[in-house]
C-alpha cells in the first residue's frame, strides 16, 4: 500500500534552516507530482510547494517563495523540502502527499516549530 513517512522536523530560532525528508513507498514514486502541505491547529490544511514527476515544474505558496526550497530524488523515493530563513509563522506540522489513481494519501506529518 502506499505509505509516506515524513522526518527532519524541529524546533529552530528565527531564521534557521530545516530540512524535511519524505520516503515513498508501495507506489512507481518517479511517475507522481507531489506536494508539501502545512497545517495548524484550527485551519486547513495549506499547499507549500508542488514538483512534478521531472523536476521541471516547481510552485510555492507566496509565504515561502525565495526561501523554501522543493527537490526530488527518484532513485530513492524521496521528496525534500528545503526550508531557510525560517520564522515563526512557518510553525506548523508539515506533510507529504500524493494523489495516486485519484486517491490522496498522507504521511503522519512532521513538526516544524520556529521561535523568535
Amino acid at each position: 500500500q502506499v505509505q509516506l513517512v515524513e522526518s527532519g522536523g524541529g524546533s529552530v530560532q528565527s531564521g534557521g534552516s530545516l530540512r524535511l525528508i519524505c520516503v515513498g513507498s508501495g507506489f512507481t514514486f518517479g511517475a507522481y507530482g507531489m506536494n508539501w502541505y502545512r497545517q495548524t491547529p484550527g485551519n486547513e490544511r495549506e499547499l507549500v510547494a508542488s514538483i512534478d514527476w521531472y523536476s521541471m515544474w516547481l510552485n510555492y505558496a507566496d509565504s515561502v517563495k525565495g526561501r523554501f526550497t522543493v527537490s526530488r530524488d527518484n532513485a530513492k523515493a524521496t521528496l525534500y523540502l528545503q526550508m531557510n530563513s525560517l520564522k515563526p509563522e512557518d510553525t506548523a506540522r508539515y506533510y507529504c502527499n500524493v494523489k495516486v489513481k485519484e486517491t490522496e494519501y498522507w504521511g503522519q506529518g512532521t513538526q516544524v516549530t520556529v521561535s523568535s
